[in-house]
């Protein structure tokens, strides 16, 4: 059996520009002084890294990997969540999402989108020097605004939708796929990959592509009430990425799933610090090691309640008390013997055939 590698910690949520949280070195001093042993970097962030120089430079990536390695740090995947999501992004959502691009193709969805895909090439370049085998990135979104069918869905737009979603993502898939490098959708709501049926829909529309994996937090299927364990058991072949975040779901007269437009404090399902949620991470764990996944177990801070520092510095003991060594042994072997097929038959009962 394989073993899962960790504690990790996703750098997006800690990153400013206050010191330790400013650079690469000082932030790796920082994790490791609170037992983490890896960090998923967010990519459009040049106070750790230059994706451009990175996809570009074996050199460069060497000097990232020994600036993590001095404070014994490992670079576990890059992400990009951000560049990720302007993949496709619906009509919609144009200004709100503008935010995640720069300056020069604001005001222009067409530019925009060729700048996401530049990165995304990138990204994969960079993985294969960094000697990275998985990436976590969102999807976008082209029906989001479709997700509750009132209005009626006009017939066929669902497959229209993943047609032009996977049209978007196949050349993005097989760079990866040149790279070696698994490209992890993290399913979220907001995304068109947001569950295990839509997972499904995009592997259909890209021909099963090898690349197009999973990035498994079970955070969001608590707040969408989707059973986070029967989905580790259909899905294990494809989840390579693992997100280690609790969350909370508590129903009430007044509000549901959808969160009545509350703050996050406010609604029934929300995002918690680990341990302080409901999801049981001894069977996540347990069901992870059970399928053989040899990934990070990388802890994504993102709580309506408790300070970051405070998450952080629980969250690196949390996870290592939850990583399992896999047993080399059967608990019942003292009990065994060698084969033996003479002995096998008598005990069937067939001894005298």
């Amino acid at each position: 059996m394989k073993h899962i590698k960790g504690p990790g910690i996703f750098l997006a949520q800690f990153a400013s520009d206050d010191a330790p949280f400013n650079s690469l070195d000082s932030i790796c001093k920082w994790a490791a002084s609170l037992g983490f042993k890896g960090i998923q970097v967010p990519s459009w962030d040049k106070r750790f890294m230059d994706l451009e120089k990175a996809a570009g430079s074996a050199q460069y990536c060497s000097e990232l990997i020994d600036i993590a390695g001095q404070h014994g740090i490992t670079i576990t995947e890059l992400s990009t969540h951000l560049q990720g999501q302007l993949i496709a992004v619906h009509p919609t959502y144009d200004s709100m999402f503008d935010g995640f691009a720069p300056d020069h193709v604001k005001g222009n969805s067409s530019a925009r989108t060729a700048w996401a895909n530049q990165q995304m090439h990138w990204a994969a370049a960079a993985s294969k020097n960094l000697g990275l085998t998985a990436h976590a990135s969102f999807s976008g979104a082209l029906l989001w605004p479709t997700m509750y069918p009132w209005p009626q869905r006009p017939a066929g737009l669902v497959e229209t939708g993943f047609s032009e979603l996977a049209k978007r993502w196949l050349p993005i898939l097989n760079a990866f796929d040149e790279n070696g490098v698994d490209l992890c959708y993290e399913l979220h709501p907001g995304e068109d990959l947001h569950d295990g049926v839509t997972f499904e829909r995009f592997l259909e529309a890209t021909g099963n592509h090898v690349r197009a994996n999973i990035l498994y937090d079970p955070s969001h299927f608590v707040l969408q009430q989707l059973d986070y364990l029967a989905f580790i058991d259909i899905y294990h072949e494809r989840i390579r990425a693992f997100h280690v975040k609790d969350a909370e779901f508590i129903p009430s007269g007044r509000c549901g799933v959808y969160g009545g437009y509350e703050p996050w404090l406010n609604r029934p399902g929300r995002f918690r610090s680990l341990g302080d949620g409901q999801i049981d991470f001894s069977q996540v764990f347990s069901k992870l090691t059970q399928y053989d996944f040899d990934g990070w177990a990388v802890m994504e801070w993102e709580c309506c309640m408790k300070h970051p520092l405070d998450g952080a510095a629980e969250g690196a003991p949390f996870i290592a008390n939850h990583l399992i060594r896999p047993t080399d042994k059967a608990f019942d072997d003292f009990a065994g013997g060698d084969a033996d097929e003479a002995a096998n038959r008598r005990t069937l009962g067939l001894s005298g055939e």
